[in-house]
Parts: structure tokens; sequence; C-alpha cells
């Protein structure tokens, strides 16, 4: 099983990064709604257990608060192009030295706290995630390899 010891600190940061970068992107391609997804994103990394299996990966992941440095971001723009740059080194790392299975594991938490972020601004409406935000999905997907 793969863990925090696997990484360098540095590289953990990036992979500590990679879910609130990914919640981030979706936060800021429709305003409105950002202590909704602030909620949304915090739920995502308590529950992640149950949603996603025995993964000591995203034990160590989720253990901790969500974190993100916000002080190199000047816009919506630059913020979307350093996450989803994150994202993709992320996942990169992750591929490097976690089983195939625990890679699956981190791709499916960063997507489902991506989208939970998305629904949260419109919570109990159908039709909650706008364009904007699914494109913004879409394009993390893409960042993590998944389509």
């Amino acid at each position: 099983m793969t863990g925090s010891a696997d990484f360098t600190k540095e590289e953990w940061e990036i992979v500590r990064e990679g879910p609130t970068s990914a919640g981030m992107v979706v936060s800021a391609a429709q305003r409105g709604g950002s202590f909704r997804e602030a909620i949304a994103m915090a739920k995502a990394y308590t529950e992640a257990r149950k949603e996603h299996g025995d993964s000591a990966l995203l034990d160590e992941l989720v253990a901790s608060k969500p974190e993100m440095d916000h002080t190199r971001v000047h816009s919506a723009e630059e913020l979307k192009a350093n996450g989803l740059k994150r994202i993709g080194e992320a996942v990169a790392l992750v591929e490097q030295k976690a089983t195939p299975a625990e890679l699956g594991d981190y791709r499916l938490f960063v997507t489902s706290l991506a989208k939970r972020v998305a629904a949260a601004k419109k919570e109990g409406e159908a039709a909650a995630v706008s364009e904007a935000e699914a494109a913004a999905i879409a394009e993390i997907e893409a960042a993590l390899g998944v389509v």
C-alpha cells in the first residue's frame, strides 16, 4: 500500500493539492456559492472513506483538512491554469508510485470532489451544474487522464 512515506515532502504536497485544486477550478468556473462549495469540499474529504473503499493513500490524503495556497494566483484564469497543471502533476506522481487501484481511487476521489463542488451552488435543484462547471469538470478529467 502506498502512503505519504513513498513520496518526498514536495511530492506529497503536490498530491495533497490535486483534489483541492480541482475544487477550486470548479468553484472559479462560475461566480457565487463559494461558502457551499467549501462545505462540499470538506464533506468530500470526510466521506471519502465510505465512498472509495480501502485505500491507504486516500486515508492519508483525507486525514488532514483540504488546503491550497491561494497566494500564487491573481485571477480566475490563473487559478484554473495553475490548478489543472497541479492536478496533472499530482496524478503523474501517483501513477509513478502507487498501484493501479490506488491511482484509480485517486482519480475517482478528485473527480467526485469536483462534481460535488459543482453541485453545491444550487443544492436540491435537478440541473445544479452549470455549463461552465461541466466544462471545468471535463478539463479536470482530462488532466487526470480519465478521458
